[in-house]
């Protein structure tokens, strides 16, 4: 008993160690299979779980920057968003090429600024390959639809620019498909998941996007989808509430699954379709079928020691950029178009430039050549140049204008740079603020308004011009544009990529940003910021910029500048508003060699540096 009595305690100790011991290797092993598992999901997870993991909360990651401005040796995005450039970084981050980064930037846009872009809209792209030094031009602009007529707004004007009979045939799902299926690395369908996250689970209305909302309040709670989005409940939403488009989400989910076909030859077109034919458009199944991407080489053109790439026409934006900047090339001494003096030169360029640009339109449907070939010709810009008096301006009729100008609006732009020095120039939009007022219920998509980009015959605008017939409507037809979105190389290498949103502003805007910028030697940001002016031949008016924009800044012309002006016979007139330009600038001063492992070779990179205007709510975000 003794023996036993003194051995049991020892046992049952012994017994309750190795139980403990056998609790504690299962905790342990279940802690550490755990962990295991954790890290093995953890890094089976790209980058687009973790974006939508941030966005959860509606706030920029670290990736974001609070600046206007960031720089990178590696890669960088100047959106119209921060969120968007967040996104767009991370796809680079992730060896996206800037193409990748570009599908999944414009669906965010679309997302968090259906005012101004979306798949229901389209645009044009500018793509150069650092490889090869080839400089794509992707449009895919919305076209007309097959019952579409010159004469289809004779009896109601408005339903050109409002309802469903404004819209076109939306391009853009189509044409980032096109540019992805040559230059993309990533999954298609991965591209999809930020902006999946943002319409399905909600995101923060920022500044921009509420004022639209405010501004727009009639058309949004007129149109049932509208309504259903922007005004839940019957309460427009502002600055700081959460939106949800849950339906857009799902067809962007169906989209990313199926590909394009899911819009143009699937459910979601389908669904697309149906809405508009009820709500008394034209659009087909047989219009989104027969739909088309152009590629193309991109207009190049060779001026001030530099060589920009774009869009040929129906972008009336490259030709005008080309003939304005040829003309003020022009002058003997260029110095001389510096200052004040140079403001002047450039009014006077621009107003010129409008007057030739209405002879533009789609080059499958008219001849446009003899127009196209005068505005790349240095030598027909010397013919201008000499019309242009320092001392003095002129009447509209002055500049020969044939025809009434077509005033497109709103838009989004974007610019990217990823390591690789492979670059993206892309504007997009719906045209008018929420396009044509009508958001299918059953899509989520915002439907454009881009019929209002063509001319037709028994429109009389304000100008007293007649409407321009290169412009006029035809069935799969291209409406003139004035969306820029150019790429800047020189001596081979790329040190520029620009771009800007709003309607006729946009063409003004690009030359000022490229011109202080390049020419004058401002530092990039300040080149964005600095006050524009805008011209548009009709009213002879200059506009100046004199407003605050929404991060608090103050913007406005100098009195210097507008005595200057006033002294010349301009007509002055402030205006609180103007296009949004984002740009990147490469400094090749300021340059390393990488190691490039996609291709195992040495690539030469310069410092990037992006910046989103101030006058919307875009950050950029770099990697």
């Amino acid at each position: 008993m003794g023996e036993q009595s003194i051995e049991t305690p020892f046992l049952k100790a012994a017994e309750d160690c190795k139980s403990r011991n056998r609790w504690r290797t299962a905790i342990w092993f279940f802690i550490s299979l755990t962990a295991l598992i954790f890290i093995c999901f953890a890094s089976s997870l790209d980058w687009r779980v973790q974006v939508g993991d941030a966005l959860k909360g509606h706030k920029a990651t670290n990736k974001v920057q609070s600046s206007d401005e960031v720089e990178s040796w590696k890669a960088v995005v100047a959106a119209d968003d921060a969120r968007c450039s967040e996104i767009g970084a991370s796809v680079l981050n992730d060896g996206g090429h800037a193409v990748d980064a570009a599908v999944a930037v414009a669906l965010c846009g679309g997302v968090v600024n259906p005012m101004a872009s979306g798949i229901g809209g389209g645009g044009f792209m500018v793509v150069r390959s650092a490889d090869t030094s080839e400089t794509l031009a992707f449009d895919f602009r919305e076209t007309a639809p097959a019952a579409a007529t010159q004469n289809m707004y004779q009896n109601d004007i408005t339903t050109k620019y409002s309802g469903p009979l404004s819209m076109g045939i939306p391009g853009e799902v189509a044409g980032l498909h096109k540019a992805w299926l040559k230059h993309g690395r990533l999954p298609w369908n991965s591209l999809f998941q930020p902006a999946i996250h943002l319409a399905k689970h909600g995101f923060q209305v920022a500044p921009y996007l509420a004022n639209s909302i405010s501004s727009n309040s009639d058309s949004i709670k007129k149109d049932p989808g509208l309504r259903s989005v922007f005004a839940p409940g019957g309460n427009l939403l502002q600055a700081g509430d959460t939106c949800y488009n849950i339906q857009l989400g799902l067809s962007l989910e169906a989209i990313a699954e199926g590909g394009p076909d899911a819009l143009y030859d699937g459910v979601v077109g389908e669904k697309l379709v149906d809405d508009v034919e009820s709500a008394g458009g034209i659009l087909t199944m047989e219009d989104l079928r027969n739909y088309e991407v152009k590629v193309t080489n991109a207009v190049e053109v060779n001026t001030m020691g530099f060589t920009i790439f774009g869009m040929p026409p129906p972008s009336g934006g490259t030709l005008g950029i080309a003939l304005v900047l040829n003309i003020l090339n022009a002058f003997e001494n260029t110095n001389d178009a510096k200052g004040a003096l140079g403001l002047h030169r450039l009014i006077e360029a621009i107003k010129h430039m409008f007057a030739l640009r209405m002879n533009l339109g789609d080059p499958d449907f008219v001849d446009i050549s003899k127009t196209a070939s005068q505005m790349l010709s240095p030598s027909f810009a010397k013919k201008i140049q000499k019309r242009i008096l320092d001392n003095t301006t002129f009447p509209s009729e002055y500049y020969l204008p044939r025809w009434s100008q077509i005033e497109d609006q709103g838009t989004s732009h974007f610019c990217i740079v990823d390591a690789d020095r492979n670059a993206v120039s892309m504007t997009t939009t719906v045209n008018y603020p929420f396009g044509g007022g009508v958001l299918s219920p059953a899509t989520g998509i915002v439907l454009n308004n881009e019929m209002g980009d063509f001319s037709v015959p028994t429109e009389i605008s304000s100008d007293s011009l007649p409407p321009s017939p290169t412009n006029f409507i035809k069935p799969n037809k291209r409406p003139l544009s004035s969306m820029t979105p150019v790429i800047v190389t020189k001596g081979g290498q790329l040190v520029g990529v620009i771009g800007g949103s709003g309607g006729m502003y946009i063409i003004p805007a690009v030359l000022e940003v490229f011109l202080n910028h390049f020419v004058l030697g401002m530092e990039p940001l300040n080149a964005v910021q600095s006050p524009r002016v805008y011209h548009k031949l009709v009213p002879n008016v200059v506009y100046y910029e004199n407003w605050t924009v929404i991060d608090g800044d103050h913007i406005e012309l100098s009195d210097e500048r507008k005595e200057f002006l006033k002294e010349r016979g301009h007509v002055l007139q402030s205006k609180s508003g103007g296009a949004v330009c984002q740009l990147i600038v490469q400094n090749l001063k300021k340059k390393k060699l990488f190691y490039n492992k996609n291709d195992n070779k040495e690539v030469l990179r310069g410092m990037l540096t992006a910046v989103s205007d101030p006058r919307k709510d875009g950050r950029p975000a770099a990697c």
